[in-house]
């Protein structure tokens, strides 16, 4: 796990790996594991293409940081904090009446082309976040629309750890 970012000469930075089988994230810093979380990728499974509501595997970078102290379960649409707090919903079962992005935002961008990067792939284009959700209690099963879905807590100490341009390998 993560051979590809050791790999990648990044190895002594900090890196992600988001495993979809096992519905966890993983936080490398200086090549050794620090940390690991457990997540929610898309109810479709993995793949990389427009409109599919999949999860994109392969190599990204956090582009972009988002909602620096914001309150725990504050609502974004189009990036920007609407001043609405989520009702977190902590029953497996219970599903929100909006797919909200709450909290936190990690913007992706894919780093391969063809595959994450560019035309009908393109993860960044692709709305493609790691971010706090209101379906708490859906976390480590599939169940978002494509992102990697954290609670609220936890997409919050992730987000105060690491720094834009992050490398983040999605993999199955």
């Amino acid at each position: 796990m993560g051979k590809r970012l050791a790999d990648s000469g990044q190895a002594g930075e900090q890196a992600l790996v988001v495993d979809v089988p096992s519905q966890q994230l993983y936080l490398f810093e200086s090549g050794e594991l620090v940390g690991h979380f457990p997540v929610s990728t898309a109810e479709r499974g993995a793949g990389n293409r427009e409109g599919s509501l999949q999860t994109p595997l392969g190599l990204h970078r956090v582009d972009e940081k988002i909602g620096a102290g914001a309150p725990r379960g504050m609502i974004f649409r189009g990036r920007r904090p609407t001043g609405e707090l989520a009702e977190i919903l902590e029953g497996p079962d219970e599903r929100a009446a909006r797919d909200d992005v709450t909290t936190r935002i990690l913007w992706l961008q894919g780093l391969e082309p063809g595959v994450n990067q560019g035309g009908d792939v393109d993860s960044k284009q692709r709305y493609i976040y790691i971010h706090g959700t209101p379906e708490e209690g859906r976390i480590g099963r599939p169940a978002s629309h494509g992102c990697v879905r954290m609670t609220n807590a936890d997409v919050v100490t992730l987000f105060d750890r690491v720094r834009e341009g992050t490398l983040v390998d999605i993999i199955e």
